[in-house]
Formats: C-alpha cells, sequence, structure tokens
C-alpha cells in the first residue's frame, strides 16, 4: 500500500466505514455489500485515511462502465454522474455514523 501508514483511530474508523458495506449499494439499491475502502484523496494527505468510502468491488475496481453498474476505477466521472460526488457520498457515509460534517 503506497503512502502513509494508518494510526490506531484512522483504522478503527475505517473498519466502521467497511462495516457499513457498499453505499452505493446502500444508496440506490437498497441492500448491504461487503465493501472495501477507497480513499477519495489519496493516502498521503493530512486525514487522508479518514476520506474514505465503502465500496463494494462492482463499484471499485471492477472497471465496468455500463447500464447496470459504474465502478469508479477507472471511471471517476461516469460514476459520479451515475450516483453522486465523492464529497457528497462521504457526507452521507458521516451522517449514518453520526459524525459531524
Amino acid at each position: 500500500m503506497k503512502g502513509r501508514s494508518p494510526t490506531a483511530d484512522e483504522k478503527r474508523h475505517m473498519q466502521k466505514v467497511a462495516a457499513l458495506g457498499c453505499i452505493v449499494c446502500l444508496i440506490f439499491e437498497g441492500e448491504f455489500t461487503p465493501a472495501s475502502i477507497h480513499h477519495i484523496d489519496g493516502k498521503t494527505k493530512p486525514g487522508a485515511h479518514k476520506k474514505v468510502l465503502p465500496l463494494c468491488f462492482r463499484h471499485h475496481q471492477e472497471g465496468s462502465c455500463c447500464d447496470e453498474w459504474v465502478s469508479r476505477h477507472p471511471h471517476k466521472a461516469q460514476f459520479e454522474s451515475r450516483y453522486a460526488t465523492e464529497q457528497e457520498l462521504l457526507e452521507k457515509v458521516h451522517e449514518l455514523l453520526g459524525l459531524a460534517a
């Protein structure tokens, strides 16, 4: 993993975020799908490990851009056009976790 290693607090945060399941599946399909962490601002900037989204493989790294779904990598523009901006999704994650904006 390139970037700064997360602190214990950041690891706990990322575990809570991942436990929500894929934020796109939750919002747009109404279902829980296991998720991994997507860093929206890289892994080296201050606070980077707190700016994370939970995304399933299909919505994170699967690579598709089709009628059924759009994968964030490598289709950021299409992903944000179809679902929401990463910042909007981050705000929804923080709302679900009860975190201040």
